[in-house]
């Protein structure tokens, strides 16, 4: 590794006050991100009836296929925020991307009703969720990658966690906005106005992120490189098609479940299992804050097992119970919530290692694009269209069970691309190689 001027350019090692900075930094960013999910996925009945036109379940769908258009965007916003930010620096991007991020959530608050405004209404929230879209495309990307290289190589997992607690802490906070809202308003005052008010809450996110962001330095991985990174996007894709198409098949497995779990649930207990609403939105609060809990032990155990058991785990735990556990949520509130936790506990290895496993997977100089580019094509395709996907395929079958066959297949496309993974687990992140993990003889 080349040797550093300290003075001009930064240790090459960065002190565990600079990973937690790190770590903070990037977590505010996944936060804001899911927070406006959160709000979306929760909020979406109202949305539905004051931007759309028709009856609650067609405008429902609506809303759900404008949730899942953003996700159109996020491959462009990939390769755009990724390239630059492999030439810049990371730190850049990642500012620049929450301020965008925030404020189209910011605008969607800020809407005409449809009775107000016609087709203008909709139109204006397709723009904002592609401007959204467009941001969040090199924002999971950044904030891995961020993380990734200021972290110590042994214990990657552990501090990767607490991106993925940021995850969950956003959802919660939107879900819990929501939820509130609909408790202290009524629906009446919320169908009216109060589903609006959630959404304002994404300013101070970007205010506490961007100072968060700008208070810490860029990665020490990135600058030990000699030169920025100028790699055309057809030479990334010839030369890194391997990580690329490894790393896009645990993405279809880890983002169908994601979203189907985390943003469908509450549209599926309340217009499918006939929960009331706030029954349909209180057992997946409370599923998540039990995850939660269990993020920073399951990434500390990836440090010393490796990343590949606790996917195996995951996939397979997945595939073989998802029938059951959803016949179960179907017998009732009871039902519905050891259901939700149990597929909270078979997923949770799964989120606590993504944001040390996925930047791992490429080198330094095409890491942020290579990333980006694998993580938004796969989830643009297939993780933001499960719920508007599941929703539409149980209205022609009325099958129950789709959301669990949707979860089954693609732990299935998972486990065919991990028996292609690289373990990378206490590998360094340093170099032009994709990193590997050394033999235990070695280390």
């Amino acid at each position: 590794m080349k040797t550093l001027d300290h003075r001009a350019r930064g240790a090459a090692v960065a002190t565990t006050r600079d990973v937690r900075r790190a770590v903070a930094a990037s977590a505010i960013g996944n936060a804001t991100e899911w927070f406006d999910y959160g709000i979306y996925a929760y909020g979406v009945t109202y949305i539905a009836v004051a931007l759309f036109p028709g009856k609650m379940q067609q405008a429902t769908l609506f809303a759900l296929g404008v949730f899942a258009i953003s996700f159109l965007m996020r491959p462009l916003g990939g390769a755009f925020w990724g390239s630059l930010g492999d030439r810049i620096g990371r730190r850049g991007v990642m500012a620049a991307t929450i301020v965008l991020m925030a404020g189209a959530t910011f605008g969607v608050g800020l809407l005409p009703t449809y009775a107000a405004a016609g087709f203008w209404a909709p139109t204006l929230l397709i723009l904002l969720r592609m401007l959204q879209g467009f941001s969040t495309g090199g924002e999971y990307g950044g904030a891995a990658t961020f993380m990734a290289e200021h972290a110590p190589d042994a214990r990657r997992g552990f501090f990767g966690s607490f991106l993925e607690f940021g995850t969950l802490s956003g959802f919660s906070v939107g879900a819990l906005l929501m939820l509130g809202g609909s408790l202290l308003l009524g629906p009446v005052a919320m169908r009216d106005w109060g589903w609006r008010l959630p959404f304002f809450g994404a300013a101070p996110l970007a205010f506490v992120g961007f100072y968060l962001r700008s208070r810490v330095g860029e990665t020490p991985v990135f600058l030990a490189e000699k030169e920025p990174a100028r790699v055309p996007l057809t030479r990334l894709l010839t030369r890194h098609w391997r990580p690329i198409l490894t790393m896009s098949g645990l993405v279809i497995a880890l983002n169908v479940v994601n979203y189907t779990l985390l943003s469908y649930m509450p549209t599926y207990f309340r217009l499918q299992l006939r929960l009331s609403t706030e029954t349909a939105l209180a057992v997946p609060i409370v599923g998540m804050l039990f995850m939660m809990t269990l993020l920073p032990f399951a990434g500390a155990l990836s440090d010393r097992v490796g990343r590949k058991p606790m996917w195996w785990f995951s996939l397979g735990g997945l595939f073989m119970l998802a029938l059951p556990i959803y016949a179960m949520m179907s017998t009732g509130v009871a039902g519905a919530l050891v259901g939700f936790v149990v597929l909270g506990v078979l997923y949770a290895p799964q989120l606590a290692t993504i944001s040390a496993t996925f930047p791992a997977m490429f080198p330094t100089r095409v890491r942020f694009a290579g990333f980006a580019l694998a993580y938004n094509v796969a989830t643009s395709i297939f993780g933001g269209g499960a719920p508007v996907f599941n929703s539409w395929l149980i209205g022609r079958t009325h099958d129950l069970f789709v959301p669990a066959y949707t979860m089954m297949a693609s732990c299935a496309v998972g486990m065919a691309a991990l028996c292609f993974t690289i373990e990378t687990a206490g590998a360094s992140l340093h170099g032009q190689r994709i990193p590997r993990r050394e033999a235990r003889s070695g280390a």
